[in-house]
């Protein structure tokens, strides 16, 4: 039985439309307000001040971005420790990095092998080597971004989701905007304001993981690449503590299976957010078959064992959040990143390094090479509708650096499906040969293409105590989750579905949102969905549902992830 055997009710032809009179319209639309699309209105703030005719020509708004939470930051989770080097190219010597919103730099750091009592030290992998980066909550590196944003003129639009693309001879013209004020089953309520047409002469999609109209995108303009995109879920704690933690861990290995069977591939990191708080996480990837895997309550069953449980004595937990990660990495990458009139930058586009974990200075990095190619389409005698015309951000990116770390690491992730031991082996061989061996490209599969197992993984995650161990909705609870109640339902599931799906995603869902419901006949059980839980994590996506673009401003408010 695989997830993928009961798909949602979901068509990308939904979220097309084509363009009538502009409501709106501006010269670059940025739909994201994460590190590549602030990135992108950063550089494209930049070239415009040199350019002051370009940007009068672009009219009054010449760079506009989305940002579908409260205010940018707001759906920014990551663990972080940050590379700083695109963000020094970013800025050059506008902004030094001694500026820039980090706790501090990473002197220090440990890697350990768990078993369920020991915690044995190894040699950190050169992949995840982090000394020089620093440490940082990405919700807070948004908030600041979109500050620099602001002050080279673009204009940040809060609480707007995109909803619909706009296509038209061929090209994307901009997007059309999310409604707000509907009730549970779609109805205008008093406060009913419709969705705007945002017509623009380049869009950008920087949406992050999970991307809605980068999903669409690719299905339209058949951007896909040979390989399918692959995830992995994280989800983290920031915690206020007694004493502060002078480096960086990872662990691998417990509360993870090695067995190949189970698939179950992932680490936690614990990180210092200054002297007084650090952030634990814990990541997995979905093609886990195990239909009682839940990373909430792994995570919860990692801080009991003594090592982590040392780190928090005394401490308090102060947020949480969730998020898928794009794994699939250089083999996951779309055929082009770009359309007429689109280019596509960030977590959408896949540019994570899974073995660094790694992805925002990539994000960045691309924000600003699609605002060089967005810039130089505007350019007198050119058109961005152009076919080609935006092809010089693909060629740009691949002779980038990003482009030669995905590529070295490529075929790591795929590895560790053969189980954690000769997994970690053949990763010692591709770091060692610098990704020349094992030669050639390995391949993907879907994560909702898995066959399910079942086993009684549930029995070992800890009884919530409310200090060190927390059920989910109390979790949801500070996430700052902003959705209302009588939300329309944004999440496409099947509704009647065999008893080992409809368990899959209610223990995969770190907000609570699925329940296995009443009996439907034919072997089959109502599934129950509570949206209003949901924090947007995207995991539904790739485990057989599908997260489509939620009211503006719902969702989690994080200040800390």
């Amino acid at each position: 039985m695989r997830p993928s055997d009961y798909p949602p009710p979901f068509s990308p032809s939904e979220f097309i439309a084509a363009p009538r009179e502009p409501e709106i319209e501006v010269g670059v639309l940025i739909v994201g307000a994460g590190p590549a699309g602030l990135a992108c209105a950063i550089r494209l703030g930049q070239l415009l001040e040199e350019t002051p005719e370009l940007a009068e020509r672009l009219g009054e708004v010449p760079v506009a971005v989305l940002e579908k939470g409260k205010q940018p930051g707001s759906h920014l989770l990551s663990g972080a420790v940050v590379n700083p080097r695109s963000l020094r190219r970013l800025f050059k010597d506008r902004v030094p990095t001694h500026e820039m919103p980090f706790f501090g730099r990473v002197e220090h750091e440990s890697v350990y092998f768990l078993t369920a009592k020991r915690a044995m030290r190894i040699p950190a992998p050169p992949t995840m080597r982090n000394s020089g980066n620093y440490a940082a909550s990405l919700s807070q590196l948004g908030r600041w971004l979109a500050g620099q944003a602001e002050e080279v003129g673009a204009v940040i639009l809060p609480e707007t989701t995109g909803h619909k693309l706009l296509v038209g001879d061929g090209r994307v013209r901009g997007v059309k905007t999310g409604d707000k004020g509907r009730g549970r089953n779609g109805e205008e309520l008093p406060n009913f304001v419709p969705g705007d047409e945002v017509q623009a002469k380049v869009t950008v999609l920087a949406e992050g993981t999970q991307g809605h109209l980068t999903g669409i995108a690719l299905d339209r303009f058949a951007l896909q690449g040979d390989n399918p995109q692959v995830w992995a879920l994280g989800v983290k704690e920031v915690w206020k503590v007694a004493k502060p933690l002078g480096r960086v861990i990872h662990t691998m290995g417990w509360p993870l299976r090695p067995g190949a069977k189970y698939r179950e591939f992932g680490g936690s990191f614990i990180y210092p957010m200054g002297d007084d708080m650090v952030t634990i996480g814990m990541v997995v990837g979905l093609d886990y078959r195990d239909v009682e895997l839940s990373v909430h309550d792994v995570l919860q069953e990692l801080k009991t064992h003594s090592l982590v449980r040392k780190l928090l004595e005394g401490g308090e937990r102060v947020a949480w959040g969730a998020k898928t990660i794009p794994e699939g990495g250089f083999l996951a990458l779309p055929k082009r990143l770009h359309a007429p009139g689109l280019l596509i930058a960030g977590d959408g586009a896949g540019l994570v390094n899974v073995p660094a974990l790694k992805g925002i200075h990539y994000a960045v990095e691309s924000g600003r090479l699609a605002a060089e190619a967005a810039f130089s389409a505007l350019q007198r005698g050119e058109a961005p509708g152009r076919r080609g015309a935006l092809a010089g951000y693909d060629e740009a990116l691949e002779q980038s650096f990003v482009w030669r770390d995905l590529k070295q690491v490529r075929n790591m992730r795929p590895a560790f499906g053969r189980g954690f031991w000769l997994g970690g082996a053949m990763a010692g061989a591709m770091t060692a040969s610098r990704g020349n061996f094992p030669p050639g490209d390995a391949s993907l599969e879907h994560d909702a293409e898995q066959d399910l197992i079942r086993t009684d993984r549930a029995k070992s995650y800890p009884v919530s105590d409310g200090k060190l161990t927390f059920d989910k909705l109390s979790s949801v609870f500070l996430s700052g989750n902003q959705t209302r109640d009588d939300a329309p339902n944004h999440l496409r599931v099947r509704d009647r579905v065999p008893p080992e799906i409809a368990e899959l995603w209610t223990r995969m869902c770190p907000a609570q949102v699925y329940e296995v419901g009443d009996d439907a006949g034919d072997g089959d059980v109502q599934v129950e969905v509570t949206p209003s839980n949901c924090v947007q994590c995207g995991a539904i996506t790739a485990k057989g549902g599908r997260l489509t673009p939620p009211e503006g401003g719902s969702g989690p408010e994080y200040k800390l992830t």
